[in-house]
């Protein structure tokens, strides 16, 4: 039997094979599905077993196994499973306090170079940055301060889906990412397209990088280099405990003594990592190493 003859819905996905792939998933990528979350990875990986044409998960599990083009069917994988909710200005009250307070306190902690002549060189990666709206966010925010003329600011965003990092490098955005812009910001630094998206203005994609990371690739993170900010925000409620506790040694190791590491409102380090002081700043608190 086939799996167009029974359809999506009915390609079954044994207990068995489940906690395969599962854990083959997790042993890639640190993201953790539930036996709870089951359906979901099923309904999704269907879809990428009928696009090799195959008939069962389990044949599906041996091609990610031992098939040649494993490593780029794992790059459609994290197309699939990873979720993608974003929007420009999230969480704004922390953006602030980046772009008010962390950034001219690093730029007094690199006077030295400015003593020798030189902007200050700031590098700030956005880690798990999804389609783009939150390094952007940042970009603009440093913008309308005019850091650009008083910084080198080095700021790379990375995800570990290449669909959305592609969608990230187009900048072009729909009315949904929208829903906490200030309608100057919007006016300023994005063009209404004929199709009625908008697209983000040159001034503001080129100060950005874009790559695609595997956050639990430490030997791919640790080509990044030191680094004065992590911004990690909403990304590892995804992982579970152990998953975590890898990612924030990554970034601990990465970061420059004194460096932040910026989580999302419902993240914190409580049980993960003893590395990190909780900073409290005028707008929000922060991680400092």
């Amino acid at each position: 039997m086939t799996f167009e003859s029974r359809g999506e819905q009915g390609f079954d996905l044994p207990d068995d094979v489940f906690r395969l792939l599962r854990d083959l998933i997790y042993d890639k990528s640190g993201i953790h599905f539930t036996d709870t979350n089951k359906y979901l990875l099923q309904k999704r990986l269907a879809i990428r077993a009928r696009d090799l044409n195959l008939d069962s998960f389990r044949r599906y599990y041996h091609y990610l196994m031992y098939d040649p083009g494993a490593e780029v069917e794992f790059e459609r994988i994290w197309d699939a499973i990873t979720t993608n909710e974003t929007y420009f200005f999230r969480e704004e009250a922390q953006l602030r306090a980046f772009v008010d307070e962390i950034i001219p306190e690093l730029i007094v902690l690199k006077s030295d170079q400015i003593r020798m002549g030189r902007k200050p060189k700031i590098r700030v990666w956005c880690a798990g940055c999804s389609t783009g709206e939150e390094p952007y966010t940042i970009a603009m925010m440093c913008l309308e301060r005019g850091l650009y003329d008083q910084v080198e600011l080095d700021l790379f965003a990375s995800d570990i889906s290449g669909a959305v990092v592609h969608r990230a490098r187009q900048g072009v955005y729909r009315e949904g990412s929208f829903r906490n812009t200030p309608q100057p910001m919007r006016d300023k630094y994005f063009t209404r397209e004929p199709d009625g998206t908008w697209r983000v203005k040159d001034c503001v994609k080129n100060v950005v990088t874009f790559g695609r990371v595997n956050l639990y690739d430490t030997a791919r993170v640790d080509l990044l280099g030191m680094l004065d900010v992590v911004l990690c925000r909403n990304v590892i409620i995804y992982f579970d405990e152990s998953s975590k506790k890898k990612v924030i040694s990554s970034y601990h190791r990465r970061l420059v003594p004194g460096g932040y590491l910026l989580l999302g409102h419902s993240e914190s380090l409580i049980s993960l990592s003893t590395d990190f002081r909780l900073k409290h700043l005028k707008h929000d608190m922060v991680y400092q190493r």
